[in-house]
């Protein structure tokens, strides 16, 4: 790459690190180790390719004041939880949101084909569910409680029990990422089909709004969570396979880094789902229509909140002025 092409590639991305050292944005210091690795690695291409220029000069002059900003600055925050949850998390979805978009598109779209696949296919809802599942749903719709199939085990069993394996599949879902985020897709693919042909099946039985109302109550929480923890996939393998102007190894280090930090933001959100999995969603056929909307509509409007725009907010919120 000729210089003037490499300065022009990374120029607004200098800048913002000279914003970051000394302008009125504060960073944390683990914000701040990892522009100094990124600016290490612009350093290193630098003294190979132009070892003479200026740039090296420039760039050299940056690493030094983020590497003393790093040690002035490095001390515990007086939260670091707090911290994590309000600020560090917001802005690493905000730089990675286009991941986001693509993890929705391509989630919506296998759940649509999912549907689409259950609509003309008479068996394939039990290729996917399963014989038993759907046997015992049919019965639990003929005595009139679609959602019947919530109300086994105890509350406290059926909330451990749901909540570790919710876990267990976002985790995977996640870790898979490494294989380029194919295996990430994989993972999510099987998730959106079988939502897709599960939600068309009660719409074929007559009782979507009741299975929804039951559903969903855990649902809002639970599948946002999914997609969620399948956009960190996806920023996991697109860390290995587009590693831009980093080495291929520094770049898996980011993006290993800043997807976990992603995917552990939403086990809070995976435990509240499988709290109201397990304690609230046995009751929806018995609930008012409004008390179980209103829970569906709030817990989507926290976590939809959370990802979609509360990024945006605190984003503004660090820029300087």
């Amino acid at each position: 790459m000729r210089e003037i092409a490499f300065i022009k590639t990374n120029k607004d991305k200098w800048l913002e690190f000279e914003q970051a050292i000394f302008g009125k944005a504060k960073k944390n210091p683990d914000e701040m180790a990892n522009l100094y690795i990124q600016l290490m690695n612009d350093l290193s291409y630098a003294q190979t390719y132009y070892a003479k220029s200026k740039t090296v000069v420039y760039l050299n002059y940056l690493a030094s004041q983020i590497y003393q900003k790093i040690y002035k600055t490095k001390r515990a925050e007086s939260n670091r939880l707090v911290y994590f949850f309000k600020t560090e998390v917001p802005l690493i979805v905000y730089d990675y949101r286009r991941y986001l978009v693509y993890a929705f598109v391509l989630f919506f779209v296998t759940v649509f084909l999912g549907a689409i696949s259950a609509r003309y296919d008479a068996d394939f809802v039990r290729l996917i569910l399963g014989d038993s599942y759907v046997n015992e749903t049919l019965e639990n719709i003929k005595e009139g409680n679609p959602v019947a199939i919530y109300k086994s085990g105890s509350n406290w069993g059926s909330f451990i029990g749901i909540t570790f394996n919710n876990l267990k599949v976002g985790m995977t879902c996640y870790i898979f990422g490494i294989f380029g985020g194919i295996g990430t897709f994989y993972i999510s693919l099987q998730n959106a089909i079988m939502l897709g042909s599960f939600q068309y099946f009660f719409l074929q039985q007559g009782v979507f709004w009741k299975s929804v109302r039951g559903i969903w109550i855990h649902g809002s929480m639970e599948i946002f969570g999914i997609v969620i923890e399948t956009a960190a996939g996806y920023i996991l393998g697109a860390s290995i396979l587009f590693p831009k102007t980093y080495s291929r190894m520094n770049s898996f280090k980011i993006g290993f880094k800043n997807s976990f930090k992603i995917f552990l933001s939403t086990v809070p959100f995976t435990i509240a789902a499988g709290f109201l999995e397990g304690f609230i969603t046995r009751y929806s056929i018995d609930m008012p229509n409004w008390l179980s909307s209103f829970i569906i509509l709030f817990t989507l409007a926290i976590i939809s909140f959370y990802y979609l725009i509360y990024p945006f907010i605190v984003h503004k919120k660090t820029q300087p002025i």
